[in-house]
């Protein structure tokens, strides 16, 4: 069994929930998007209990 990664990147988040790059940015330029991680280098990572928080937090009832 694969273990889930703890921190995804960008295009791991993007695939998981099957939209563009452009459709996560404009997320996060709305202030919609999972709490991101910004490495020193400005390459964007994801934690993995965090895009769990937040697809929850999407549900509707």
């Amino acid at each position: 069994m694969v273990k889930p990664r703890a921190h995804l990147t960008v295009s791991d988040l993007c695939e998981e929930l099957g939209v563009a790059r452009s459709t996560f940015y404009d997320w996060r330029a709305k202030g919609r998007a999972p709490k991101c991680i910004k490495l020193p280098n400005g390459d964007l990572r994801i934690r993995r209990d965090e895009l769990d928080r937040w697809l929850s937090s999407c549900e509707e009832l």
